[in-house]
């Protein structure tokens, strides 16, 4: 963690320092010079996540990834007068390494802190809101699965297959990741206390999940084109509602190019032919998604019990997956004066493609196997978080993987028996330690 730290830390001077020196520049910033730090919201926050694999997949083994994350929330209208705007900055350094492909075989790690290694800007973002808050929009360089589709139940779980967001808009499109950031903006209109209607539009940025980005490189010049979700929403809180809920439906249009799952620029199946997969472009998703709590024996406390579920499927183009399926609960407070402490479960079903399967079969008959892979993939998790104090939280959690995919290894010749993870998950809020 402290090389992460020295990693990040340059780059985190740098564009704090830029928007310090602007704001302090500014005529009218009189008052903010005399005391900066008024208007700026410091972040820092540490997650750690180990996994091994004690039974099945590919082989026993061990693996451990981290981030160090390092932000800033710039209060403008202080600092500047600009009136109900805010500046976003973060930065990332995410390190470590992958048990589903180093181990497991499969390609849904059980580490949601995995992908993007190395240093990042993931965020540059201004924000702001109008007609009291009934609107706000936010652009600049940033990702859609902070805006879409997230969750704050994800913080009880470290599967990639729930979170950070379901796996299956990664699968069938460009739909952009923390911490890879591309040009992009979303605005939320808030129909009333309850209800609102999201909409966004990203660019897409495969180009710069290579190794080495450091999310400085803002040209548009490796694009395709555009993801744009959408979402109609309704929400509550501990605030308005003794059992607060979440719903949505919505959906996406991906317009940037793909990779077809099996098929050559002529149509055959490109496992035969030797033939480049054809590059294909346009293709939509929809999802409808829910988070209900259902017990609060006590409506002085925030003791309870929270169930969510999700579905998600394609609308259109040639997809590697037909649907995804989530469904799992969280227990907040579980025996006497562990209030903090958390039980959460969640299980998930990727149902894939006939035209996915078909190549992979094709690819593990010339490979020497038999037979057809199986048509989805189970992952399951179970875990307990124990908040020591307001800045520690630790989280071991048990895994069980039916099916192992092995879109890692298409041309695998047998199916991997089921698989056994152990994990621990630990969270650190840096920012409180500190400050």
């Amino acid at each position: 963690m402290y090389q992460a730290m020295m990693n990040v830390m340059p780059m985190m001077g740098v564009v704090s320092s830029g928007i310090l020196a602007f704001s302090l520049g500014h005529s009218s910033v009189a008052k903010a010079a005399e005391d900066s730090m008024d208007y700026i919201h410091w972040q820092a926050a540490y997650t750690g996540e180990a996994a091994a694999n004690v039974k099945g997949g590919e082989q026993r083994g061990s693996a451990y990834a981290g981030q160090l994350f390092l932000g800033a929330d710039f209060d403008m209208e202080k600092a500047v007068d600009w009136k109900d705007t805010q500046i976003h900055v973060a930065l990332t350094n995410r390190h470590g390494q992958n048990l589903a492909q180093n181990y497991i075989g499969n390609s849904t790690s059980v580490q949601e802190i995995y992908g993007g290694q190395s240093s990042r800007l993931a965020r540059l973002t201004i924000e702001k809101t109008f007609f009291d808050g009934q609107l706000q929009v936010e652009a600049g360089r940033t990702v859609a699965n902070i805006s879409f589709l997230g969750s704050s139940l994800c913080q009880y779980f470290q599967t990639n297959a729930a979170c950070g967001n379901p796996t299956f808009v990664f699968r069938t499109s460009n739909f952009t990741w923390w911490p890879v950031s591309s040009w992009g903006g979303h605005a939320q209109y808030n129909i009333n206390d309850k209800m609102y209607f999201h909409a966004g539009v990203y660019e897409e940025n495969t180009v710069h999940q290579r190794p080495g980005d450091h999310g400085f490189d803002w040209r548009t010049s490796g694009s395709t084109g555009v993801i744009v979700p959408l979402t109609l929403g309704y929400r509550t809180s501990w605030e308005n509602d003794n059992y607060p809920r979440q719903y949505e439906i919505g959906g996406w249009y991906d317009g940037a190019d793909y990779t077809d799952p099996a098929r050559d620029s002529n149509g055959d199946y490109a496992a035969v032919t030797a033939e480049d997969y054809a590059t294909r472009n346009g293709r939509s998703g929809a999802f409808m998604r829910f988070e209900q709590t259902v017990l609060r024996p006590n409506l002085n406390s925030q003791r309870s019990v929270t169930v969510f579920g999700a579905f998600l499927t394609g609308l259109s183009g040639e997809l590697t997956q037909d649907y995804f399926i989530k469904a799992g609960f969280v227990k907040h407070g579980t025996f006497a004066g562990r209030d903090e402490d958390t039980i959460g479960f969640v299980v998930t079903r990727q149902q894939y493609s006939d035209d996915a399967l078909e190549d992979q079969a094709l690819l593990r008959m010339l490979n020497g196997g038999v037979g057809m892979p199986a048509s989805s993939q189970t992952m399951m998790e179970l875990s307990y978080g124990i908040q020591f104090n307001d800045h520690i939280r630790i989280q071991p959690n048990l895994h069980y993987i039916i099916n192992p995919d092995q879109f890692n290894e298409r041309s695998r010749a047998k199916d991997l028996p089921d698989a056994w993870v152990v994990g621990l998950r630990l969270d650190v809020d840096l920012a409180g330690l500190l400050f």
